[in-house]
C-alpha cells in the first residue's frame, strides 16, 4: 500500500493575513496622525487657542412722558441693582458664586418654592439623593428601562419634609440667589436684587467682583408718576424683570433684538409707543476663550428712550377730575342713584384732534376697603353707553345727506302710534306743534327725528299702521352716516383696545326710530367728543391723539431734547353736506344753550364764552358691576352732553357722559353741572395763562364778535 498524502495546514496563512491587516491599519493611523500633527497641526492649534467675541446688550431707562406744557408726568427713578450674567458657567460654579454673594447681601426667600428647595437639596446632597433610588431601580436604569427624567422625578417625590428641614436660613438665601442665576438666559444680565439694595451691600459687592464671576453692580430704574394716579390707567404699565417679554408678543420682540427678560410696555401708551420709549441698549463685547472671560470692551453707548410730549394739559386734567369727583358725590346724595358709580369727560381741540383732558372717575374700594373714587380715564375709550338726544345733530345731518329732508323741512310734533310697537313714541313733552330742524334741536324733539328716520327709510307714517320700509338699507345708511362723525366706529386714537360700542342686533322699524334719538346703539365718550368736534370744525372728522411730539432724550444741560417727530393732525373723512346745512344744525346747537327755549339755557345762558351743544337723556338698562346673572333688566337713565365754544370760533369741544345716573322718570342734572363747570374751568385756566396784552386782545375780539 502507498503512503497517505500529508494534509497541508492553513494556520500560517491566516496569521499572516491578520498581521497584514493590523500593519495596514497601523500605517493608516500613523499617516492620519502625521496629517493631523504636521499638515494641519497649526490650524488645530489656532482653533484650540481661538477666542470668541460675544456681544452683550444692557438695557437703558425708558423715555419720559410730559404734558403739553412740558410738566413731567412719567419719569424714571434710578435704584441700585446687582445683576448676574450667565457666561456658560456650570451649576457647581454658579452655586459657589451664589454662596459667596449671600455673605455680602440679604436676599428675600419669599419666591423660593418647595420645588426649588428639593432641587437645591439634590444639588447639595448628591449621595443622599442617589440613595433615594433602590438598587433594583438603578439596575433598571442601567438596562435603560428607566431614563434620567424618571429617576429625577422619583428622587423629588421621595424627598421628605425632614430632608428639607436640613436646609438652613443661609441655605435658603443661597437658594434665592441661585434661583435668580438660573432663571436668566446665557450672556443676558439678570437682576438678582434691585429692591432695597443698601450702600453697604452695593459697595461690598463692587469691591469683590473678582471673586464673583458673572456678578455686576449697576443702576436699574422704576417708573415714577408725578401726579400719582391721575390718568394712570391710560399711561399704561411696564413689565418687570420677572415678567420679561409678554408671551403673546415674544417673537415680535425677539426679532427686534430684545432680551427675554427685558422690560417693555404692556398696556396703553407704554405699549403703543414702545418702539420710541424703549431706547437704544448699550453693547459690550466679551472676549472669551474656552468659556472663560478674558476681557471686555464697550461697543456702543446706550441711549435712553425718547420722550413723549402729550396733548394732555395736566392742570386742566386735575381740575376736571376734581369737578367729576364733587359732582358724582353730589349726585349720589339724591334719590334713585344707588346704581350710579361713574362719569366721564373728554375735552378736545376740534381742529387738531389733540385731547386736552381724558377724565373718568369710578366708585370703588381702596386697599383698606374704604369707598373712594378711582381713576377710570380708560373708560372714555373702553366703555360705551346709550347717550340719548346728544346725537340728534348727526340725525339731522344724515337726513340732509340722504335727501330725506332739506333745510327748513317741518314736521308736526305729536305722539306717534306704530302697529306692533307697544308704547306710543313721543317727545319728552307733548308739543303738538309744527317745527323745523332748528327748533327741533333747540327743544330736543324726538318726533322730528323719528319722522326724519322714516323719510330715510322711504316709508310713510299713519296712526297705528305698520311702517313699511321701502329702503331695505335704512339701518346701514344711518349707521354709515353716523360713522362719518365717529359714532359706532373706532376714532383712531393712538391707544390700543379701543371699543367701538354695541350695535343693536334687531332691524324692526321701531328700532330705527330709537337709533335716531340715541337709544339703540351705544357710543364711547371719545366717540362723542369726535362727533361734536366734526360739527364744530366745519365737517372734518379729525383723528384724536394723545401724543403731540416725540423728543430726543434730553442731556444734563437740557430740560427737553430737540423734536424728533412733530405729529400733525389727520383728517379721516369729511361730511358731505353744504355750508348752509351745517350752519343750520350749528345754529340749532347754539340755541340749545343760548335761546330761552333751549334745553340747556338755564345752566348756560350766562356763560361768557358763547357755547353751543346738545343734551341727552337715554332710557337704558343697567349693565354695571352690581348686575347679577339672571337678574331682570333694571331701567335706568343715562345723562350726556356734547358742546363746543365759542360757537362762532370753536376752540374746545367737550363730551360728558354719566351712565346709570338715576332710576325713575326724574332726577339730578349732573351732566349740566359737570359740563358748565368744566367749560368754566377751561376758559379760566386759559385766561390765567394769557399775558395782559393777550387778555385785552381776547376781550376786544369777543366784543367785536358780539356786536
Amino acid at each position: 500500500m502507498g503512503k497517505k498524502k500529508k494534509k497541508k495546514s492553513h494556520v500560517p496563512f491566516r496569521v499572516n493575513l491578520l498581521f497584514l491587516a493590523v500593519f495596514v491599519l497601523f500605517s493608516v493611523l500613523i499617516l492620519r496622525l502625521g496629517v493631523v500633527q504636521i499638515v494641519n497641526g497649526e490650524t488645530y492649534k489656532k482653533e484650540v487657542d481661538r477666542t470668541e467675541d460675544i456681544i452683550v446688550s444692557n438695557p437703558v431707562p425708558r423715555g419720559r412722558m410730559l404734558d403739553r406744557n412740558h410738566q413731567v408726568i412719567v419719569d424714571n427713578i434710578p435704584k441700585s441693582a446687582i445683576t448676574y450674567t450667565n457666561r456658560n458657567a456650570k451649576q457647581k460654579e454658579m452655586l459657589q458664586v451664589a454662596e459667596r454673594l449671600s455673605v455680602l447681601i440679604d436676599k428675600k426667600t419669599d419666591k423660593v418654592t418647595e420645588r426649588d428647595k428639593k432641587d437645591h437639596w439634590i444639588l447639595k446632597n448628591p449621595e443622599a439623593a442617589r440613595e433615594k433610588i433602590t438598587d433594583k431601580e438603578w439596575e433598571l436604569f442601567k438596562e435603560k428601562k428607566l431614563d434620567d427624567k424618571q429617576i429625577y422625578e422619583m428622587q423629588l417625590k421621595r424627598i421628605t419634609e425632614e430632608d428639607l428641614k436640613q436646609l438652613s436660613e443661609q441655605d435658603l438665601e443661597v437658594l434665592g440667589i441661585f434661583r435668580e442665576f438660573t432663571s436668566g438666559y446665557a450672556m443676558t444680565p439678570q437682576i438678582v436684587k434691585n429692591e432695597g439694595v443698601t450702600r453697604e451691600e452695593y459697595a461690598a459687592v463692587s469691591e469683590n467682583l473678582q471673586y464673583l464671576p458673572g456678578v455686576n453692580t449697576t443702576t436699574d430704574w422704576d417708573r415714577t408718576y408725578a401726579f400719582d394716579s391721575t390718568l394712570q390707567t391710560v399711561l399704561g404699565k411696564v413689565t418687570d424683570t420677572n415678567e420679561g417679554l409678554p408671551q403673546e408678543r415674544l417673537d415680535y420682540f425677539l426679532a427686534r433684538d430684545y432680551s427675554r427678560n427685558e422690560r417693555v410696555g404692556k398696556s396703553y401708551l407704554e405699549m403703543q409707543y414702545e418702539d420710541v420709549l424703549h431706547g437704544q441698549k448699550s453693547k459690550e463685547k466679551l472676549i472669551t476663550k474656552k468659556g472663560d472671560i478674558l476681557g471686555s470692551e464697550l461697543v456702543s453707548e446706550g441711549q435712553r428712550g425718547k420722550d413723549l410730549v402729550l396733548t394732555i394739559d395736566m392742570d386742566l386734567q386735575k381740575a376736571v377730575e376734581k369737578v367729576l369727583e364733587e359732582e358724582i358725590w353730589a349726585a349720589k346724595r339724591t334719590r334713585g342713584t344707588y346704581l350710579m358709580d361713574r362719569a366721564f369727560v373728554v375735552l378736545m381741540n376740534p381742529h387738531t384732534g389733540e385731547v386736552l383732558t381724558m377724565a373718568g372717575k369710578m366708585i370703588g374700594e381702596d386697599d383698606n376697603g374704604k369707598t373712594v373714587l378711582q381713576d377710570y380715564a380708560l373708560g372714555t375709550i373702553a366703555s360705551s353707553y346709550n347717550v340719548g338726544s346728544s346725537v340728534k345733530g348727526a340725525t339731522v345731518l344724515t337726513g340732509y345727506k340722504t335727501g330725506a329732508i332739506t333745510p327748513g323741512t317741518s314736521f308736526l310734533d305729536a305722539p306717534m302710534k306704530i302697529a306692533g310697537t307697544p308704547q306710543v313714541k313721543k317727545s319728552w313733552f307733548n308739543f303738538q306743534a309744527i317745527m323745523n330742524e332748528t327748533r327741533a334741536l333747540r327743544i330736543s324733539s324726538n318726533v322730528y327725528m323719528f319722522k326724519t328716520a322714516i323719510e330715510i327709510a322711504d316709508a310713510r307714517y299713519a296712526y297705528d299702521q305698520p311702517l313699511g320700509f321701502k329702503n331695505p338699507n335704512a339701518f346701514e345708511d344711518m349707521r354709515g352716516s353716523f360713522g362719518q362723525f365717529g359714532l359706532g366706529v373706532r376714532t383712531g386714537i393712538d391707544l390700543p383696545n379701543e371699543a367701538i360700542g354695541y350695535e343693536g342686533p334687531l332691524r324692526l322699524p321701531g328700532f330705527l326710530l330709537d337709533l335716531a334719538i340715541g337709544q339703540y346703539d351705544t357710543y364711547t365718550p371719545m366717540q362723542m367728543a369726535q362727533y361734536i368736534s366734526t360739527i364744530a370744525n366745519g365737517g372734518y372728522r379729525i383723528q384724536p391723539r394723545l401724543v403731540k411730539e416725540i423728543r430726543e432724550p434730553a442731556t444734563e444741560q437740557e430740560e427737553l431734547g430737540p423734536i424728533w417727530k412733530d405729529i400733525q393732525p389727520t383728517v379721516l373723512n369729511t361730511i358731505d353736506v353744504s355750508d348752509r346745512e351745517l350752519n343750520t344744525v350749528k345754529e340749532g346747537l347754539r340755541q340749545v344753550m343760548q335761546h330761552p327755549e333751549g334745553t340747556a339755557y338755564r345752566r348756560f345762558a350766562d356763560a361768557p364764552y358763547s357755547p353751543a351743544g346738545k343734551t341727552g337723556t337715554a332710557e337704558a338698562f343697567y349693565d354695571g358691576p352690581l348686575k347679577k346673572k339672571g337678574d331682570q333688566l333694571i331701567d335706568v337713565m343715562n345723562l350726556s352732553l356734547v358742546a363746543y365754544a365759542p360757537h362762532n370760533k370753536p376752540e374746545i369741544a367737550m363730551s360728558v357722559i354719566v351712565p346709570w345716573a338715576y332710576q325713575g322718570r326724574s332726577g339730578h342734572t349732573a351732566n349740566y353741572e359737570i359740563g358748565r363747570r368744566v367749560l368754566d374751568t377751561y376758559f379760566e385756566l386759559k385766561k390765567k395763562g394769557m399775558s395782559g396784552e393777550e387778555q385785552e386782545q381776547s376781550a376786544e375780539e369777543a366784543e367785536t364778535e358780539e356786536s
